[in-house]
């Protein structure tokens, strides 16, 4: 049936999914189903939300000489991320110019020299430049067809990519990671540690849970034993005010900004930091609260704190005195998406010697598989069309900044 027939016929055109699910939407209440169950508001996000963002892709010890590569995926694109000849991080769309094939088919390695596509054997530098594309025709331009370049940048050790034609300065991110991951001396770490966790929901849940601890104390018993940002703030108030003192007192300087989207400047990325106190005689994340690696950055002691910092929609960090973490929530379809978890320690710490890799990782592995869980039974609540948005707590207040900040930028 067309327009003309529907006009013809007094029958009402379809109503817009989008337009359905903003009227629904209510002040201090958890989203409508339609967020995390349409494919065309899924189709909205994709298209003002993630090619407009910056995105974490990793960590620069993952490609540490040239011709080190990974491969990344977001929202179903594959990036290539490279050190190149000039010994540069860069991030090529990890589509042939061609006729289309996937060039780099691993998910890491080394290149020697560049890549070669599969499928016709085109052959691309480390910069992405076409070098060779054996019997093309008379009048073929080889510098028309080099892999397509994605925004690249390298802060505090952390890689961050962008799809938009002109993406949003970084200029205050760069600023608070110096005063949070820089502090931490992530520039100079490495990746002890990377694990995947695919779970079935919208990106939106999984991000939406990072966010808030109201579910701590029912979900994470590993994690609420030691970490007082599981209790409501206004408890942890004279703690989280030990944790800052003591942290001067060694010197360390830690900024604090608040999260998502509330303080980004007009063409700024949003980014925000804070901190927070571990139980009395607690330093780390570990199962008994005790240390698990050498000391980073300016730490020349544990200060009894931990720092959460996040940058975008995508790209979550938490840094203890002797480990960090990065979160890499990356979108698939509506209801699926990847969790990817990176464990950092010093650049010179040597697994077995410096620290046991089963101790280090153990807290975060029991936290995300239970995040998985819990993440995957709200998807299967919120698929019943019976389901209606209930209201925040007053833990949940950076969940609903996020929704706010998502819903506007949508809008």
């Amino acid at each position: 049936m067309n327009a003309r027939t529907l006009k013809s016929s007094g029958a009402a055109p379809p109503e817009d999914p989008w337009a359905r699910a903003l009227a629904r939407v209510r002040p201090g209440f958890a989203l409508p189903r339609e967020f995390y169950c349409e494919p065309e508001i899924f189709e909205r996000e994709r298209r003002r939300l993630f090619e407009r963002h910056w995105h974490c892709a990793g960590h620069h010890s993952q490609v540490p000489e040239t011709g080190d590569f990974f491969t990344t995926e977001l929202f179903g694109e594959s990036v290539i991320i490279v050190r190149g000849a000039d010994h540069h991080v860069h991030a090529l769309l990890n589509v042939c110019r061609h006729r289309g094939s996937r060039v780099c088919t691993q998910r890491a390695g080394r290149a020697r020299g560049g890549f070669i596509c599969p499928y016709h054997a085109w052959s691309y530098g480390l910069d992405g430049s076409l070098r060779a594309a054996a019997r093309m025709p008379k009048g073929f331009e080889r510098s028309h067809y080099g892999l397509r370049r994605v925004h690249c940048r390298v802060l505090e050790g952390l890689i961050f990519i962008s799809f938009a034609e002109h993406p949003l300065g970084l200029d205050a991110v760069a600023e608070m990671l110096a005063g949070s991951a820089g502090v931490y001396g992530w520039a100079d770490a490495q990746v002890a540690h990377r694990e995947s966790y695919p779970v079935n929901a919208n990106w939106k849940l999984a991000v939406e849970n990072y966010m808030e601890c109201y579910h701590c104390g029912p979900a994470h018993e590993e994690y609420s034993r030691f970490h007082l940002y599981a209790r409501p703030a206004a408890l942890n108030r004279e703690a989280d005010a030990r944790v800052r003192a003591r942290a001067r007192e060694l010197g360390v300087e830690i900024r604090e900004i608040n999260r998502y989207g509330a303080n980004a400047p007009a063409g700024q990325e949003s980014g925000g930091s804070l901190r927070s106190a571990l139980a009395e005689g607690s330093v780390s994340g570990s199962e008994n609260g005790g240390p698990l690696a050498p000391l980073m950055g300016q730490f020349k002691d544990y200060d009894g704190g931990v720092t959460f910092f996040d940058v975008g929609l995508t790209s979550d960090f938490l840094a203890y005195p002797d480990h960090g973490l990065i979160y890499r929530f990356i979108p698939r379809t509506v209801s699926s998406t990847e969790m990817e978890v990176l464990w950092l320690v010093r650049g010179n710490a040597r697994a077995g010697t410096d620290y046991d890799p089963e101790l280090l990782t153990w807290l975060w592995k029991v936290t995300s598989v239970a995040d998985k869980r819990i993440i995957e039974h709200n998807q299967q609540g919120i698929n019943s069309h019976y389901y209606q948005p209930g209201p925040y707590s007053e833990m949940e207040q950076d969940t609903r900044r996020l929704v706010d900040w998502i819903v506007a930028e949508l809008t």
